[in-house]
């Protein structure tokens, strides 16, 4: 078989089309079979190619069941354009799947509403993420099939101003790459062309970084002089590890993490905060429900040091965490999603009584935008975490009956189910997903009007 005939090649092809590559995969999954047993692992929290990822949708669900996953989820950064792709590769990959969406979103119209204390929390300090005080990173997870339109005229603008705010950093950047000696970067060439901002997918700072990083190892290779030019010259603070890995010539992902250690002591240099692409967060709250999705919180928590090396050490919502959860409740949020991982064991105890509490779902997820991350979260295997499986089943579930009818959502207020508490929502939602065979419309179907019996309400 040649490379170009290689059904695992033209998977991993982001110049191929969706279909081209789920007519790859289908072989694919026909020699592994169905999966054997449940590991009681997901990942909801999957980039793709339409972000910043070396996984195109069909390939990140293809590593997803190498890994052992149950469950799969793409949320690319202001894009769904991966969403079709992944649900038909889970699907014949017989694994769930959640799709959906990561956008920025303002606080600065809703904090208006608190007293000036939570206002100040909400604006001033920088939440969960680290370029910005008073805007915040969410998902929207669990969109139905049916609002693919509706998300694309919703997102169309916010690419748009994101590609013109990048095109800016690209000018600042070749100012100083010009006093470095360095190679000038073209936006369009460099940037631009290694997105899939042409087919609905966006362009992010990592797009700028990684062009970035292209000019640098076009006059310095790996080694000892690459980190001295990066520690003396450009003034990087770097780990050992990340001395280490940028020291190999062999490395196989040293532009990925030459792009970390950017994103973490550079891009603040270039960085011009968004302003337009920032939706008010109570206007994307509003279409998430309207359209029967889930919007989640994206919980960070402190840093000490990033997995990827792309995060410096820092604090965020540790210190305020006792009057962030409640304000997020008030401001719209229905669920909370973190990565286990990321935090330590006191963080994520801290975190889950406060949902508990203020009655959010927990959603879970594992960052995937580099080829070094794990697509594995063992700690859901933990007695402490068990509940995060069912409330990814629970989301499987979600997405497949909000396709049939919106009101059939998890937190739609015309759920039959509604009056019941989250958590037992949550627990028959999971049974639910479970259940169904998301190759077969007739079993989402039937697995719906099943739920919805009478008796269950």
């Amino acid at each position: 078989m040649t490379e170009q005939n290689d059904p695992r090649m033209i998977i991993a092809d982001a110049t191929q089309t969706p279909e081209r590559r789920l007519e790859a995969l289908a072989e694919v999954a026909r020699a592994l079979g169905k999966p054997k047993g449940s590991s009681g692992e997901s990942n909801n929290h999957i980039h793709t190619c339409y972000s910043f990822s070396p996984y195109t949708p069909a390939g990140a669900a293809l590593a997803a069941r190498a890994a052992g996953l149950d469950v799969a989820g793409s949320v690319d950064h202001d894009s769904y354009a991966a969403a079709g792709e992944m649900r038909a590769a889970c699907a014949l990959l017989g694994i769930g799947a959640v799709t959906g969406f990561e956008l920025r979103v303002s606080l600065a119209a809703a904090a208006r509403r608190f007293p000036e204390k939570i206002a100040r929390l909400l604006t001033e300090r920088k939440l969960n993420n680290p370029d910005s005080p008073g805007i915040i990173y969410m998902t929207i997870q669990g969109v139905p099939a049916q609002a693919s339109a509706e998300v694309e005229t919703f997102l169309a603008p916010v690419r748009r101003a994101r590609y013109d705010r990048t095109r800016h950093m690209v000018e600042r950047t070749n100012v100083l790459l010009g006093d470095l000696g360095l190679q000038s970067i073209d936006f369009e060439n460099d940037v631009a062309a290694i997105s899939k901002f042409a087919e609905g997918g966006t362009i992010t700072e990592r797009h700028l970084l990684a062009a970035l990083s292209n000019s640098i190892l076009t006059t310095l290779s790996p080694g000892r002089a690459l980190v001295d030019w990066l520690e003396g010259t450009l003034g990087l603070w770097l780990s050992d590890s990340q001395r280490r890995m940028l020291s190999d010539p062999a490395n196989p992902y040293l532009s990925y993490d030459l792009l970390g250690a950017l994103k973490a002591g550079f891009l603040d240099r270039i960085f011009i905060q968004p302003k337009e692409e920032c939706i008010d967060v109570s206007e994307a709250l509003a279409f998430a429900m309207r359209i029967g999705a889930i919007p989640a919180y994206a919980y960070l928590g402190d840093v000490a040091e990033s997995p990827t090396g792309d995060k410096k050490a820092e604090k965020f919502e540790d210190d305020i965490l006792d009057d962030l959860v409640p304000a997020l409740r008030d401001i719209g949020f229905p669920a909370i999603t973190y990565m286990p991982p990321r935090n330590t064991i006191d963080q994520l105890v801290r975190l889950q009584r406060l949902c508990e509490h203020y009655g959010f779902m927990e959603i879970s997820g594992v960052d995937i935008n580099q080829p070094r991350q794990s697509f594995n979260c063992p700690e859901l295997r933990l007695p402490a975490f068990r509940h995060l499986d069912d409330a990814t089943w629970a989301m499987v579930a979600h997405e497949a009956f909000s396709a049939i009818d919106r009101r059939f959502g998890l937190f739609s207020n015309e759920n039959p189910l509604s009056r019941l508490p989250i958590r037992q929502r949550i627990m028959l939602f999971a049974q639910a997903g479970r259940r169904i065979d998301l190759s077969d419309p007739r079993s989402i179907e039937d697995t719906a009007n099943t739920l919805f019996q009478e008796k269950n309400v």
